[in-house]
């Protein structure tokens, strides 16, 4: 039988600044959907960049939103992080200037959010939206072993 243990606050935080990329959960036209989203996380904040479209209409029209991270090792190998909290429009332009150095550390391409059906002919992406996750609820399960529950 399968050992799951429940991740404490330090592990989640370090799988969530190794990992990058989730699974963000929206509803959409009334129906929970589920898209792939890379995301930043600078000190205990979660940034989600991407450009405007469908997700940025849900999300604004309701900004309760899930994030599930995982790292997988195999069926037995794995570890998995789920947030629960809101998303806030990011506008105040220090705060997106801020941000965008963040993103653009970690890919400089912008990619997948910035491609070419997002670009211009001088190749500048149209319109993009950052949103920070904010009242995030926390919550890992692991096979690795025993907790630190820190």
């Amino acid at each position: 039988m399968l050992d799951i243990d429940e991740m404490g606050k330090d592990e989640i935080h370090q799988l969530l600044h190794k990992v990058g990329y989730g699974h963000l959960g929206f509803i959409h036209e009334g129906k929970p959907c589920v898209m792939p989203m890379h995301y930043y996380l600078e000190n205990s904040d979660i940034y989600l960049f991407t450009t405007v479209g469908m997700k940025t209409h849900d999300v604004d029209a309701d900004p309760d939103i899930c994030l599930q991270v995982e790292e997988l090792h195999g069926s037995e190998h794995w570890r998995s992080v789920i947030v629960m909290g809101q998303a806030k429009h990011v506008t105040e332009q220090s705060e997106i200037a801020r941000v965008m150095k963040l993103v653009k550390q970690r890919d400089s391409t912008l990619s997948p959010a910035v491609n070419r059906t997002w670009t211009d002919s001088w190749g500048r992406a149209e319109v993009l939206s950052i949103y920070r996750i904010e009242s995030g609820e926390m919550s890992g399960r692991t096979t690795e072993g025993i907790s630190s529950q820190r």
